[in-house]
């Protein structure tokens, strides 16, 4: 029995080794071999030295050229570089496995035939003070969103996890991720796995840590982009995945058109302004809960609306150009955050 990791990568020289040594210090199952692929967008910071160093204490870790540096292309080429293999584990650059996480998603796929993917838990780490903010912050449901997989907190079937594992055997009956789309391929994906009648487990006793972002443009990019991207995935399926994602949209929408209410008349103005209230007060309430210290809590206050504005201006851009204008992405939204 064979698995393959398939680690996307383009300079994170600060996180591809102890990425790596977690994996390899993982329990396999029984007779199981593991091969390691880090699929590089020609990074130029020292990863790539990182990684051929490495592998000369890890005969079975290698380097695949991704020489177009975005993600799909990076998923794919690590899927076929092991297509002599079992089972696909995908791991982020930043991820950081826990010790049982391969061989509990390996149990659960040998174990239940309609399961097709697993993944597990997020905890989120930073490296600085505003990373700790926007950490805290995306591990609640109040800025992430109910049923979102970042938040459970019980072992169960859901809609999309991350660093997941799949027989190999599920790229051959739905295809491997859709390369147009540089945002979101993911879900995409996950999207067809349910749809062809495949099921994606959370297993809540496994984690990998993550290193969040440590900047607030970074994070207001990387949400609008989600937003936008999420539009292509539902014109693509002619369908609304989820519909939690119809909220920050809406909720951008009204902030829109609260400056023309205003010029309807005052009664109707104050009347407007009770749903942002009821907002603020949720994000005071979340913000103390995810942020004791009452020195971070202004940095937490602002992380809040800048995920749920920036991805539902990004949706609803996304709504304008693939909808209203039967438009393809533009190349700016192309280019991702880091």
């Amino acid at each position: 029995m064979k698995i393959t990791v398939v680690i996307p990568c383009r300079n994170e020289v600060l996180y591809i080794e102890e990425c790596i040594h977690a994996i390899y210090s993982c329990d396999l199952p029984a007779e199981t071999n593991i091969e390691i692929f880090v699929v590089d967008g020609m990074s130029d910071d020292g990863t790539r030295d990182k990684v051929k160093a490495m592998s000369l204490t890890y005969p079975s870790l290698d380097i695949v050229d991704n020489v177009k540096q975005l993600t799909p292309f990076a998923f794919n080429l690590g899927i076929y570089a092991g297509k002599h293999t079992d089972f696909i584990q995908i791991v982020g650059a930043r991820h950081i496995l826990s010790s049982n996480y391969i061989v509990n998603c390996f149990t659960k796929l040998q174990s239940d035939s309609s399961t097709w993917c697993v993944g597990g838990k997020i905890e989120n780490e930073y490296i600085n003070e505003v990373g700790e903010v926007i950490s805290r912050a995306m591990g609640t449901t109040f800025g992430m969103g109910l049923g979102n997989f970042r938040t459970l907190e019980k072992s169960g079937f859901t809609d999309t996890v991350t660093s997941p594992m799949y027989p190999y055997w599920v790229f051959d009956k739905i295809g491997f991720f859709d390369e147009e789309l540089i945002r979101n391929q993911d879900d995409d994906f996950n999207y067809r796995v349910t749809s062809e009648g495949g099921q994606i487990f959370y297993d809540n006793d496994i984690s990998l840590k993550y290193y969040v972002r440590g900047n607030f443009k970074g994070l207001w990019r990387q949400f609008f982009q989600y937003g936008y991207w999420k539009v292509y995935v539902n014109k693509k399926h002619k369908a609304i995945t989820t519909l939690r994602q119809l909220v920050p949209p809406a909720f951008a929408l009204y902030l829109a058109l609260l400056i023309p209410i205003l010029f309807v008349g005052k009664i109707v103005f104050l009347v407007s302004l009770i749903p942002l209230e009821f907002y603020v007060v949720l994000n005071i309430i979340f913000s103390l809960r995810a942020m004791p210290s009452a020195k971070k809590i202004l940095h937490t206050l602002i992380t809040f609306p800048l995920i749920h504005i920036s991805y539902g201006l990004g949706y609803l851009k996304g709504l304008v150009e693939f909808i209203l204008l039967n438009k393809k992405p533009s190349e700016s939204q192309k280019r991702l955050s880091r």
